[in-house]
């Protein structure tokens, strides 16, 4: 069994979870036709959010009833995971009434999500960051409480947290009534791939999902040391790094809009990165 197989392809709350998730933002108009692409390709977990400014969930949304309908997939072979995004992450589109209290937002933007999505549960409901840049404020707690009650209704089976630092998720975890599954953080090599936030999350059966893979380390991607290692892989610079976050016990995203690099970026599940390799590229654009 692969690394990322006793990682993320695993039940919880019986429900399976996939080692790769396809990521819907900033798709706009091509949001539909993308993820229904995706899905063809053979990619089983979305992710997207109730934020109209970067995501287009109800296109999402079309997306999964047209292949859904078409007998491609059924519903429980899909993981959909969505999010509740406080009003400095929103446009003038909200999905919630800007004066109500934060946990009635989380309701209202939780139910938009299900009618959005044609779905009666979601998979994982995520608070898309924060309200402040440190430490954790009130809003913070009632909108997790407020999660946390959907929760309990069954509606959801999973809850995470995105684009937090190391201290705000130990808090969160301390503290919290039901502490999150899952915690999605972009993640720059110059950074150590986000070193200290999955290491906790490693140490307390937290599944880290890494976003912005490719797009957050362009100049380690073209580095002649990725080149050496893809050309002995017999892989692209692209595979060399999802493969990667693989073996470091990472959740992966991927927002490709060409159907090569999907098929691309499913079949890194084919092969695996030698020890060396893997530590090698951990530490190549550590500063």
């Amino acid at each position: 069994m692969d690394s990322h197989s006793q990682q993320s392809d695993v039940a919880i709350e019986n429900k399976r979870i996939p080692w790769i998730l396809y990521g819907t933002a900033w798709k706009e108009a091509q949001t539909e036709r993308l993820v229904e692409l995706a899905l063809q390709q053979g990619f089983r977990g979305i992710d997207t959010a109730n934020q109209r400014k970067h995501y287009h969930e109800a296109a999402v949304g079309r997306a999964l009833t047209k292949v859904i309908n078409s007998g491609l997939v059924t519903r429980d072979e899909l993981f959909l995971q969505t999010k509740f995004t406080f009003l400095h992450g929103q446009d003038h589109r909200l999905p919630y009434d800007p004066a109500a209290r934060i946990a009635i937002q989380v309701q209202q933007s939780f139910a938009s999500s299900l009618e959005h999505l044609f779905t009666e549960i979601i998979d994982s409901y995520v608070l898309h960051g924060p309200s402040r840049g440190t430490g954790l404020g009130p809003d913070d707690w009632e909108a997790w409480q407020a999660m946390e009650e959907i929760h309990d209704s069954g509606r959801v089976r999973m809850l995470g947290v995105s684009n937090v630092n190391i201290d705000q998720l130990r808090l969160l975890y301390q503290k919290s009534r039901i502490q999150p599954h899952f915690v999605q953080n972009r993640c720059y090599a110059v950074r150590g791939w986000d070193r200290h936030v999955r290491e906790f999350c490693k140490d307390n059966g937290i599944v880290y999902q890494g976003f912005s893979l490719l797009t957050a380390n362009r100049d380690l991607l073209a580095s002649a040391e990725m080149a050496k290692i893809a050309k002995h892989y017999g892989r692209t610079a692209s595979q060399i790094a999802f493969r990667f976050s693989l073996d470091i016990g990472m959740l992966p995203l991927t927002g490709t809009t060409n159907a090569d690099h999907m098929r691309d970026d499913l079949e890194i599940e084919n092969f695996r990165l030698e020890p060396d390799h893997v530590r090698l590229i951990e530490h190549l654009a550590v500063i």
